[in-house]
């Protein structure tokens, strides 16, 4: 587990984390804080802040120095891989120790640990992405499993664990500056071309959207003249909070979509829509373990607030956008599932009773209970190797700010 204060943002996997540990399972925290899961850990990895890649190719050095990596999966599934042997080596247990301030014996013991263990599972959340360098992070925790082979069975794997509910969902269906639905590239004129023949010749953006970081710096920058927000609260959630307020101030119009009147739709939105939350509406949740379950409204909507799905619908209607007439969540799915290979196989009738997860290519499909077997994990086949060499934080302690700030979840959160 690194990066995860899991008992506190994630408490029902954390429970089975738990029950695991009672069960004989060997449990390592990778935190710069003494978390309540380090209680019950093997080994607590209290790793300086901002220091995962030293960690992460320290312990990457061990398994290649005492020959433990999974060789037959390397020469077999992955490619690019001696990249990452030649930069590790340069990344000791002992060298590792000054910088991250683990113990090179916990380094080795982990590493041992990890490697010769079958059924090992990488578990990661906010703590590692939230960085300067987080997709390095990300390449390191890949570089670890690939380089073992635990990958495309049970118990193994490197696994997200989703901040809040639907996430997976979310961006399956494309809440994603740089993808259409299904992950596919926006860039791909194949792609495009098959979305442009469903919504429409021009339909598709020529260049992605902005990411979330650029849509908040922007808002300084007179980039960002307007803002609909559905279920989000920025002004609130987002960091430096009195910079992203300022910045909100300037918008020329804020729309604010949500079942409760949040910091922002209270202080700044022009429009408040009343929306409905996931008791007053029919759709589905995609869990971490890519399961696509319905979800069926159960309440009643109460007074003036609508389904977010008719929100949308008379929104685009009265801009003039023509879209088709739908008449429920299920043909928002069908047009999403007919689009995104990945997902061509899952349709309401099959997850009336139990979800499906993708990738299911058909309806025979019975969905894959693992991502990465048998199918291949990118279009040529096999999982790529890249070398990620450490950089230190962007900000350091100084003698004016002499300490290390750190965000995190809490369980009343």
């Amino acid at each position: 587990m690194i990066g995860s204060n899991t008992t506190e943002a994630h408490p029902v996997l954390a429970l089975r984390m738990k029950k695991a540990v009672r069960k004989g399972a060997t449990l390592v925290v990778a935190d710069p804080r003494k978390i309540w899961l380090t209680k019950i850990a093997k080994r607590h990895l209290q790793l300086r802040p901002g220091t995962d890649v030293w960690l992460l190719n320290a312990i990457m050095h061990v398994i290649l120095e005492e020959g433990l990596q999974n060789e037959e999966y390397i020469a077999s599934y992955t490619e690019d891989f001696d990249a990452v042997r030649e930069v590790v080596s340069r990344y000791t247990p002992e060298e590792a120790e000054k910088v991250t301030g683990v113990p090179a014996e916990d380094i080795r013991w982990v590493a041992r640990a990890y490697a010769t263990e079958k059924h090992a599972a990488i578990f990661y959340t906010l703590g590692i992405t939230e960085h300067a360098c987080a997709i390095d992070n990300i390449w390191s925790l890949s570089n670890l499993t690939l380089m073992t082979g635990h990958l495309g069975y049970e118990s193994t794997g490197l696994n997200a664990l989703r901040g809040q509910n639907n996430v997976q969902g979310l961006n399956d269906a494309g809440a994603n500056p740089a993808y259409l639905p299904g992950y596919q590239p926006a860039n791909d004129p194949e792609v495009v071309a098959r979305f442009e023949a469903r919504w429409g010749d021009g339909t598709v953006p020529a260049s992605p959207g902005y990411r979330l970081d650029q849509m908040i710096s922007g808002l300084h920058d007179d980039r960002i003249k307007a803002f609909y927000l559905i279920g989000e609260n920025p002004a609130h959630t987002e960091p430096n909070a009195s910079h992203v307020e300022e910045g909100l101030e300037n918008l020329e119009f804020l729309v604010s979509q949500d079942i409760f009147l949040t910091d922002t739709a209270r202080k700044l939105a022009d429009v408040v829509f009343p929306a409905s939350s996931f008791a007053e509406k029919d759709g589905t949740f995609t869990n971490t373990e890519r399961r696509v379950n319905r979800v069926r409204k159960a309440v009643p909507l109460p007074g003036n607030a609508r389904e977010d799905l008719q929100i949308v619908l008379d929104v685009a209607k009265a801009m003039g956008a023509g879209w088709p007439d739908y008449q429920g969540a299920e043909d928002v799915w069908n047009e999403f599932a007919d689009l995104a290979p990945l997902w061509s196989g899952i349709r309401y009738p099959r997850i009336e009773d139990v979800g499906l997860q993708w990738p299911c290519l058909d309806e025979n499909d019975p969905g894959a209970t693992f991502l990465h077997a048998p199918r291949p994990a990118r279009p040529s086949g096999r999982g790529k190797f890249y070398p990620v060499e450490y950089q230190p934080p962007i900000e350091e302690p100084d003698s004016e700010y002499p300490f290390v700030l750190s965000t995190g979840r809490t369980l009343y959160h």
